[in-house]
């Protein structure tokens, strides 16, 4: 990939959506009862799987 691919949006998309993610999820428990509970929980468990996903990823094989 070369520098001129790395636009800045290339660069922050997954960042922005994954903390978008996590937002959503952290207002819904916060402010609902019951399902917004779940949701909530479910949300923000999806950004630490795509983050712990990415890092199993980036890790140098044995």
């Amino acid at each position: 990939m070369s520098r001129a691919d790395l636009s800045l949006w290339r660069i922050f998309r997954v960042p922005i959506f994954l903390a978008m993610l996590s937002l959503t999820g952290l207002i819904g428990a916060l402010l609902g009862d019951g399902p917004w509970d779940r949701l909530g929980a479910g949300l923000m468990a999806a950004t630490l799987l795509v983050a712990i996903a990415a890092w199993v990823r980036r890790r140098p094989s044995r």
